[in-house]
């Protein structure tokens, strides 16, 4: 659960000569030695947080590191409840597929990429019409046609084994 950068330098951890020193206030106290700088946080009973350390000379905050840790959890949960799981939904079709089928599930593909969820679309070969390949690679071929407008091929097809599938992603 906690994802909070493991290399975040504290105190006596902080092992650089100078540091830009930011005061508990939010306000500038300019560059100074790591020594100065762990004395203001001691006077203020405080920690030296390192929130910059790449930067020239490192940036050091004066705050309550634990507070400082909840407030970063904080954030990354609630970044993480606003991400988009992108979900993989699955059409399966057959060679000989019926017409009304057909358009069922072009439509059930159109709905699935158009509330921005990626579609695989399987078809199945059964038995002898492995011998006619043809015929679901014309099926596929007109699926794609008719989801063009609300998708575009992410994955070419390609057969494996008895399965002709690709991988269509929203516009």
């Amino acid at each position: 659960m906690v994802t909070i950068k493991k290399f975040i330098r504290i105190n006596e951890r902080i092992r650089v000569p100078q540091v830009r020193l930011i005061g508990p206030e939010g306000n500038q106290l300019g560059i100074v030695s790591i020594q100065k700088a762990l004395e203001i946080a001691n006077q203020y009973e405080l920690d030296l947080v390192e929130v910059a350390p790449n930067a020239s000379p490192p940036v050091c905050r004066i705050i309550d590191f634990s507070k400082f840790k909840y407030d970063q959890e904080k954030k990354e949960r609630e970044a993480k409840k606003h991400q988009k799981q992108g979900r993989l939904k699955e059409i399966r079709l057959k060679p000989n597929i019926d017409e009304h089928d057909y358009i069922t599930k072009v439509k059930q593909a159109s709905a699935f990429l158009k509330r921005k969820d990626k579609v695989k679309v399987n078809l199945f070969f059964r038995g002898r019409q492995m011998e006619h390949v043809d015929l679901g690679r014309k099926v596929v071929d007109r699926f794609i046609l008719d989801t063009q407008d609300s998708g575009i091929v992410e994955r070419e097809p390609s057969i494996e084994g008895r399965i002709l599938s690709f991988v269509l992603t929203p516009k």
